[in-house]
């Protein structure tokens, strides 16, 4: 029915029917030309001057360096520092384009690199693409940067965008949620991040706590094979067959827009400048706090958003099975820090036979006030109990960044700033760590494509356990009173703690619109 309705809509003259492909095997692709090939990718990432710093280090077969990007402005800085540095290649792939000023500084900064000669690549998912008309898309119109976009949505009226996620459900309801930047196929930054000034400014309305990782060295070159995969298969479209993306209109709208933001923040720009030569000069001068081990990089195949809803819910890919191998030989501790943490009934029972056996968890996730996702956090509820009663160390996200400041506290979170905790790290015997874009959730495990990095250092997993434990200081610490749950926690200038019997911070209609989300199938969530 949906079907023949969409097809009345394209009849209508008043609404068109603007459609773009959803495959490679189109058509309408025929004549399309790679501006960046393989040949691009014929050179030692050795030589390059970001490998030369660390050379002596870098010389060992399979090892690589870890640095933890805690904070969302360092993440910023490091990526334009490394889009600086870059000679060879620059490799972006992301769920979420945002478009807003931080987005668009920088893919200025890629610009500037592909003016240099540097061949850039862009992947971005089809869902988290703010418009065909994005800066980033744009930019596709440049020599030395192409742009694809993944798993299509094929009409681009308003009117029928969201009809076509019922027609194709189990297509577009599976969306590629991995992260890379990689630079001269020598660098690579993975974690929670996407591309937008809510991941990178804690001054934005709505600001993720989140974990990024640049590491360098051996574990760059299996993400880079992971990204071209995704690069190439079908469902990977070229910008150029959007057609407003090939306006030259709209590019020429794009470079005066780029000429307008260096005139009017000009004096800014030299303050940023300056901030970023810093940082090139500071990594230049070994000064980057890197930990150095073996790691492995793991993905998703790109064919899993293919699979049939029943293939979906069976599968078990590398991300799975390696966490579920690490979870087995764990002796000691595990620190969780998960933005959605919804383990299903056989992760649940792991956890608890984990427990039992005297490996002790600490889980960092999500309150009812901070969280953006009141479903997942309904469906956590049901298991956070259990593993409270089994001795777990439960804590839950406090609510605004204004709290942590020591600022006048926000009851019903309005329009003042708030945080979300948006990681997705975890710390096995503190020797081995986890960090990607994974979420700890049946989306996660079965419908989106993900990358996760796992990384045997016992310094670095000390490091990534203590940004944990920093973060159970600015969080409820959740107990079971009387078989009901008990939020205690201290905030900036307390001296004594606070103690609440229903979830801090939130009002009444929040926590009844909790209890009517609990109808949504966890398999949704």
């Amino acid at each position: 029915m949906l079907k023949k309705l969409s097809m009345i809509f394209c009849a209508l003259p008043l609404v068109g029917c603007a459609t773009v492909p959803t495959s490679t095997h189109d058509a309408r692709l025929d004549g399309y030309t790679a501006k960046i090939t393989p040949a691009d990718f014929e050179y030692d990432p050795m030589t390059t001057p970001i490998a030369d710093v660390y050379r002596t280090e870098l010389s060992h077969p399979g090892r690589s360096g870890a640095t933890l990007i805690d904070d969302g402005l360092s993440a910023f800085i490091i990526r334009a520092a490394f889009a600086r540095m870059a000679t060879k290649t620059i490799d972006l792939q992301t769920y979420i384009y945002s478009n807003d000023f931080s987005s668009k500084v920088l893919v200025g900064e890629l610009k500037n690199a592909a003016d240099r000669g540097v061949k850039v690549r862009i992947l971005l998912d089809d869902y988290g693409t703010n418009s065909d008309i994005a800066d980033v898309m744009l930019l596709n119109q440049h020599p030395n940067i192409e742009v694809k976009v993944f798993n299509t949505v094929p009409n681009r009226t308003k009117i029928l965008y969201y009809p076509q996620f019922l027609m194709d459900f189990n297509r577009l309801n599976s969306r590629m949620h991995n992260k890379l930047f990689v630079v001269d196929n020598i660098a690579l930054i993975t974690g929670g991040r996407n591309v937008g000034s809510n991941y990178f400014y804690p001054e934005t309305a709505s600001n993720f706590s989140d974990t990024d990782v640049l590491y360098i060295g051996d574990m760059t070159r299996y993400a880079t094979d992971s990204f071209n995969d995704y690069w190439n298969h079908h469902l990977a479209i070229p910008a150029s067959a959007f057609p407003k993306a090939k306006t030259k209109k709209a590019l020429k709208k794009l470079e005066e827009n780029f000429q307008e933001l260096q005139r009017k923040t000009k004096s800014d720009l030299q303050a940023y400048d300056t901030i970023i030569n810093l940082a090139q000069n500071e990594y230049r001068a070994r000064g980057f706090d890197f930990s150095w081990g073996r790691g492995k990089f793991l993905a998703d195949p790109p064919q899993k958003v293919e699979m049939s809803m029943r293939q979906k819910e069976q599968y078990q890919g590398d991300i799975i099975r390696t966490l579920q191998h690490l979870w087995d030989t764990t002796q000691d501790s595990v620190y969780i820090s998960a933005a959605y943490f919804v383990p299903g009934t056989g992760g649940l029972n792991h956890m608890l036979r984990e427990e039992k056996d005297g490996v002790h968890l600490t889980i960092v996730t999500n309150s009812l006030a901070s969280t953006n996702a009141p479903t997942v956090y309904a469906k956590w509820e049901k298991y956070r109990r259990q593993l409270i009663e089994s001795g777990a160390d439960v804590y839950e996200f406090m609510l605004s960044a204004e709290n942590l400041r020591g600022q006048k506290h926000d009851r019903e979170r309005k329009q003042s700033s708030f945080s979300v905790l948006h990681s997705k790290t975890i710390v096995f015997d503190d020797d081995i760590s986890w960090i990607g874009s994974f979420n700890l959730d049946p989306r996660s495990a079965y419908y989106n494509t993900e990358n996760v990095t796992i990384f045997e250092s016992t310094d670095f997993a000390k490091k990534l356990r203590e940004m944990i434990m920093r973060d159970t200081q600015t969080s409820w610490h959740v107990t079971m009173e009387n078989d009901q749950p008990v939020w205690t926690g201290m905030r900036p200038g307390d001296t004594t703690p606070r103690v609440y019997h229903h979830s801090p911070d939130t009002s009444i209609f929040r926590r009844a619109i909790k209890v009517i989300t609990r109808l949504v199938p966890e398999k949704f969530v």
